[in-house]
Order: C-alpha cells, then structure tokens, then sequence
C-alpha cells in the first residue's frame, strides 16, 4: 500500500496556489503553470518507483515459546532487503490485551540489506498471548511517498507463571540444606528429631547429653538433632476481583503466584509436603499436598490453573471447605486482599477459626500508590482529602494486621517486589522455631 507522505502533500499544497499565482499575474504563463504541477506529479512518481519493493523484503519472526509474568520476553523481526535500495524501517506490532503494546521501532538498512528489530513482550496476565500483525513503513529516496505491508502474524504464546525467580531461589538455597536437616544440626533448640548419638566435646551444650547411653557406654556421648521434615504445607489464593488489581503492571494473584512457586520449590526442597487451593465465591482448585522436588511441575500445574475472577470473596465458604480437607496440622500460606475493617470481620472470623487448628501465614501486598498520596504535597483542597482518605485506608489495615497477630496469625505486609524473599525468610523461621 502505497501513500503520499506529508512532505508529498506539503509540495503539492505549494505548488497549486504558485501556479494560480502565475495564471493570475500573467495569463500566458499558463504552460508554467501546467510544467510545475507536472513536475509535482512526476516527483511522486519517481519516488515510489525508486522505493524499496515489498516484493523483494524478506521477513522473518522468532517470537519466544513461552511468556513468563514479571519476565519480558522479545520478538525478533529480522529484514532483508534483496536490493541496493536503502531504506529506514519503521515497525508496530499488534499483540492482545494480555500483553503490553510494544513501543514502535525505527531501524535503517545496513550496507547489507539487514535490520533487525526487537520487540519487547511484557505480560498483564496468564493465559494465551497472541500477536495478530505487524506493520511495516518506509519512505522513498525523495521522502514524498511511503510504502505500508502488513504482516498477519497470529501467533500464540502461552502466558505462565515466573519459574525463573523459582530457578534463582533454588541457586541461593544450593548450599543452605542445614536448615532442613540433610546436615546433622548440633545448635540446640535447631531441631527436634533425633539423629545421631556422638561423643561428647567440651563446648557441646550439657543439655544434649544422653545420660543413659553414656553409663551403658561408659563415656560421654550426646544427642544430635535435626529440623523436622514431612510437614504440609498449603499455598492458599484468593482468586477474588481485589486479587485481580494491578500492581507494577502486574496482577496481585500473578505477584502471589510466583511467590508461592519459589516458597514451594524451598519447602519440596526441605522434605516436606506441598498442595494448592484456590477460591473465590467457591472453590476453584485443590491440589493435595505432594513431596519430593520431582513432584514441583505439578505445583506448576496447580498454579497455572488459577483463573482470573471478577467475584466477591467468600471467605466463610473457602477457609470452610480448606479446613474440613486438611486432616492434620498444617502451615496455611494464605495470600489474599482486603480494602478496610469493615469488609475484612468475616474475613478474621473465618481466619481465627482455621488457625485455632493449623498455623496460619497471612500474606498481603502493600499498595505504593496509597503511601504515595499520603506523603504528597497538599497542594489543593482535593489533594488533601485524597491525603486524608488514603490515610484512613493504611490505619485501618494496621488494625486488621494487629487484629490478626492478637489471633496468633503470622502476617505479612510487603511490598509486590519483596513478597517471595519475605514468604521464604518467614517459612524458614517458623521452621527453625518448630511451630508447625
């Protein structure tokens, strides 16, 4: 598709009222007239015939397999012109509301013909991403006509949760299996399951020496323990509509997700045992608690599941049904939101009911956009009230979350971008002080 550009029109718009001109001042200057449109018209027709040819560009698309929340990924449009023509290149690409609009791209032909076009692809949310067209322009030698292709894609790229955060956890956590009992602990208090009997040494805690075994054996010999294993673990999600906001682009549930997938990976580490539940206004998904790192795809799996609600929270009828599955003590991570104290009373009655049977990890995201007007300038009368009204909203959290610790509940409050280092640090000092 061929079309003049706005230097085209600029020329043309020029040349009309200069050759009316002409007519008007001498009426035999007709043939001038005539000649300087002519020779508008004759500039546009050059242009476009000595314009690069969409016939003889090559174009390729390697666009990644998967998608991954919080982790941007690039479409490569690689071009290659079979021609001297030069030309410089400017790209749009159409992609679906589950991805970010690229930014448009601009790039020249090299001596060789080639550019090559990055695209970065950043996810809303999981599901299918798909990239419909690509849109291609360039301009003549003259710069007064433009040349348009379009490119129907349609291709799609599955959207899943972030298992490269997963990956890099289990790097940092490489050398830390003291903590789960893969090295003999000799800290006491670090753990409650026995071990091994070894000789006492001075510097050792008295406290661990068995007594019994040291007559029968005739010296000093004491306990060696190590952190307990096997415990349940229940990643629990919200998937209600407040979980669906948006916080640095992302939503809630997919911060959580990717959360729960590097806590799982640490605990499937330390031996024990992992499951998922998701609800909203029902129950949307139980998995039962698994062990063993082999068996993490299918907490990937789990998680991939979770959908997308635009439902009220039923907190009675989830925490409910979570409680009548679990049929021995367990660690509850439950991930959700709330907005003030009034919508949150059943929320911390059903709460207060599962952790007087399992320990419960309160899990929630701070919103930086409510600090933030609560720290701004007062610089109008609505600024204020803003200021005021954001205020009330963080006091009435703080209450909540005290509400909650008075209950015996761990709770978290953290930032999207510290949630998975804030879940593991907490998961590792439960463990080490044996709640579960």
């Amino acid at each position: 598709m061929i079309r003049p550009t706005f230097r085209a029109a600029a020329v043309f718009a020029a040349g009309v009222p200069l050759a009316f001109g002409m007519l008007v001042a001498n009426e035999e200057a007709w043939p001038f007239a005539v000649a300087l449109l002519f020779l508008s018209g004759f500039a546009l027709l050059t242009d476009s015939l000595l314009m690069l040819s969409p016939g003889r560009l090559d174009i390729d698309l390697r666009y990644p397999n998967v998608i991954m929340i919080g982790q941007p990924e690039v479409l490569l449009v690689h071009l290659r012109a079979r021609s001297q023509r030069q030309a410089v290149i400017e790209a749009r690409c159409d992609v679906a509301e589950l991805l970010e609009r690229p930014e448009p791209l601009l790039a020249p032909l090299n001596a060789e013909g080639e550019a090559v076009l990055p695209f970065a692809l950043q996810a809303r949310r999981r599901g299918i991403a798909r990239i419909e067209r690509l849109w291609l322009r360039w301009r003549g030698p003259l710069g007064l006509m433009s040349q348009i292709q379009v490119v129907a894609v349609e291709a799609e790229i599955p959207i899943t949760p972030n298992t490269r955060a997963v990956r890099q956890t289990a790097i940092q956590v490489n050398e830390m299996n003291a903590y789960y009992g893969v090295k003999a602990q000799r800290q006491q208090g670090e753990g409650s399951e026995f071990e091994a009997l070894r000789d006492y040494v001075p510097g050792l805690d008295h406290r661990s020496i068995d007594w019994k075994h040291s007559a029968r054996h005739r010296s000093l010999v004491c306990k060696e323990f190590r952190t307990e294993r096997n415990h349940q673990i229940i990643l629990a999600y919200d998937t209600g509509h407040l979980m669906s906001e948006p916080l640095a682009g992302i939503a809630k549930l997919d911060h959580a997700v990717n959360a729960g997938l590097q806590l799982g990976y640490v605990s499937l580490r330390g031996g024990d045992r992992v499951g998922v539940f998701g609800f909203d206004s029902r129950v949307r998904l139980f998995s039962q608690a698994s062990g063993g790192v082999n068996t993490f795809w299918r907490l990937q799996q789990a998680t991939a599941e979770l959908a997308y609600s635009e439902d009220e929270t039923n907190f009675t009828l989830g925490l409910s049904d979570l409680a009548s599955r679990l049929n021995r003590r367990s660690l509850v991570i439950l991930q959700t939101e709330f907005v003030d104290t009034i919508t949150a009373e059943l929320m911390l009655e059903n709460v207060e009911r599962l952790a007087a049977r399992h320990l419960v990890l309160f899990v929630c995201m701070q919103d930086p956009g409510l600090a933030a007007t609560v720290d701004q300038d007062p610089f109008s009368v609505n600024a204020m009230s803003q200021s005021v009204i954001a205020d009330e909203f963080l006091r009435e959290r703080r209450i909540v979350m005290e509400r909650l610790r008075r209950m015996g509940v761990h709770c978290l409050d953290v930032k999207a971008e510290q949630i998975g280092a804030e879940i593991i640090n907490r998961y590792l000092e439960i463990k080490r002080l044996e709640l579960i």
